[in-house]
């Protein structure tokens, strides 16, 4: 099963036994003898290509599960032993701020040496999916107090809770309210915004405070990463609404304080029904940091 995993992700027999670390004609006459105990071709094989076949296709998933299963019970045996080892998977935003992702990291690694870390950097509604179907084993995100993981059967804990602030500028016209006070959210109906992607969690932070407050404003540039966000900000291109947290890190804007502004919530959330014990150990250390 590992080996039609393999073929199915590199796309080839050569490429797949160097991932096995296996000479290639074992892997084909693994891959045979399978074949034959299914009764079903598995890969349609031409001198320029290997693609599944519809039985491949069926096949496949059904495989996953299964090696996700040996592993993990491979990884509840070591447990009972004493041993947390495996792998672990971990998705964060880039713009997290209530924990030290790379620092939690690397106190786990030196704790846990055995298990194999992989991290992945998102979007918020592109890693809890990825917590859904299993692809990760927890994930750190930023999202509106309203985002609700329980219909996707994950669990999750709130690390903390931010307002936005304004952020402009040096010479913008708003940069010289900064002084005098919050400014209002109606204040800002006027102005152009800079803001992530629609649909992103980030962004419906900010849409979601608007439509509470029955106000409409306009985005006219949008942006994906945050450097590139604050870039635009700092050319006098729009204003942008961001965590407080969050704009240490960016220097060369002028801060406004806001009033009625967007809250943001970083969450940690997990599948327990898939909760290896590499993936409880580090939930543990997650507390213990705190």
């Amino acid at each position: 099963m590992r080996y039609v995993v393999a073929v199915a992700e590199t796309g080839g027999f050569t490429r797949a036994a160097e991932r096995c670390l296996v000479v290639q004609s074992a892997l084909s006459h693994q891959i045979g003898k399978l074949e034959r105990e299914l009764g079903a071709r598995l890969f349609d094989r031409t001198s320029r290509r290997v693609a599944l076949t519809a039985a491949g296709e069926a096949f496949l998933p059904a495989a996953r599960q299964a090696l996700e299963a040996a592993d993990r019970a491979r990884a509840e045996v070591a447990a009972a032993t004493g041993e947390i080892r495996g792998r672990l998977a971990i998705g964060a935003i880039a713009t997290v701020t209530a924990v030290d992702v790379p620092g939690l990291m690397r106190a786990y690694h030196l704790t846990y040496p055995q298990v194999t870390m992989r991290l992945v950097d998102g979007m918020s509604e592109t890693l809890v999916r990825s917590v859904r179907d299993g692809d990760l084993d927890l994930a750190f995100l930023g999202v509106p107090p309203s985002f609700d993981t329980s219909p996707l059967g994950l669990r999750s804990r709130t690390l903390t809770t931010d307002r936005h602030v304004t952020v402009v500028a040096p010479g913008h016209p708003l940069a010289h309210e900064a002084a005098k006070g919050p400014v209002p959210l109606e204040r800002l109906v006027e102005e152009s915004f800079v803001d992530f992607p629609a649909g992103a969690a980030a962004r419906a932070q900010t849409d979601e405070a608007f439509q509470a407050a029955r106000l409409h404003r306009e985005v006219a540039f949008e942006a994906k990463g945050l450097e590139f966000l604050a870039d635009l900000v700092r050319g006098g291109l729009g204003i942008a609404l961001l965590p407080s947290r969050l704009v240490p890190r960016l220097p060369g804007l002028t801060v406004v304080p806001l009033h009625n502004g967007p809250t943001r919530e970083e969450r940690l959330v997990w599948n327990d029904s898939r909760r290896s014990p590499a993936a409880a150990a580090f939930l543990d250390s997650v507390d213990d940091s705190d």
